[in-house]
């Protein structure tokens, strides 16, 4: 698979069965989002999770009960089929990691579409600052945090961070960069001493790949999106299906956040 295809490609690829990479440096003009579903009855509680946790759980649709078409973010496309690699958590587990969810599918399930840094990574990559997840064609690397969400309903936990090597002298570029995507996690929410956010070894992350922090760099943490996975297992949700780790669902959104009226 290429950077070149389209969003609408890359989901009928991965609906065919043939795409498992990481969406991390494809759809440069597109949003991509992390997935979760949950029943109906846990539903109103995760959207005030991410209501009072923004940098985290960025929303960007929820869709109705029981409807798999994101019709906002990606019309003609099926949540159900649509992304690489998808999760399920029952009692705060992970018990299946699978290819589709259409056995699993029933009109109580809600989903929701939450904001990914993948989106801005094109904006740094444009501005000449390297990704190395992306120049590696390697999963980001994720960490669960000793920093807290707010807690709503069922929902308490960690926040989960993706780690980016950066050059001390780009850090405030970076910064100021991807603060313009608060719809993709927004500017960094730790830069530096690892140690400080409860990261004992960047070299064993709990999701992704490790990457090495070369001479002059260094470790910059953005809130992800990988946080309700981990909630999931603090919480011990009865049942949540998400997304694979680096798999995102690729919508057709413009990267820029102009939703279409």
């Amino acid at each position: 698979m290429h950077a070149t295809l389209s969003a609408t490609e890359l989901r009928s690829a991965a609906r065919r069965g043939e795409w498992q990479g990481t969406t991390a440096g494809h759809c440069p003009g597109q949003q991509q989002v992390n997935v979760v579903i949950l029943p109906r009855d846990a539903a109103v509680d995760f959207a005030a999770f991410c209501t009072r946790n923004p940098r985290p759980c960025p929303l960007v649709e929820i869709l109705p009960p029981g409807d798999p078409e994101p019709v906002r973010s990606a019309p003609g496309a099926d949540i159900r089929t649509d992304i690489a690699g998808y999760r399920v958590y029952r009692d705060g587990r992970l018990v299946d990691q699978r290819s589709d969810i259409l056995d699993l599918w029933h009109d109580d399930l809600v989903t929701f579409l939450l904001g990914c840094s993948f989106t801005f990574e094109h904006a740094l990559i444009e501005a000449g600052i390297g990704v190395r997840n992306v120049a590696r064609q390697s999963r980001v690397s994720m960490f669960v945090s000793s920093l807290k969400c707010v807690p709503a309903g069922r929902f308490h936990g960690p926040v989960v961070v993706s780690m980016r090597p950066i050059p001390v002298a780009q850090v405030e570029e970076v910064t100021a960069l991807s603060a313009r995507y608060p719809h993709a996690h927004g500017a960094p929410i730790h830069v530096g001493n690892p140690e400080a956010i409860g990261i004992t070894d960047l070299s064993k992350p709990e999701y992704g790949e490790p990457v090495a922090i070369d001479p002059g760099e260094v470790p910059v943490f953005w809130a992800c999106g990988v946080t309700p996975q981990a909630v999931a297992v603090s919480a011990r949700v009865p049942f949540m299906i998400t997304h694979e780790p680096a798999q995102m669902f690729l919508t057709d959104l413009p990267r820029e956040g102009d939703l279409p009226g």
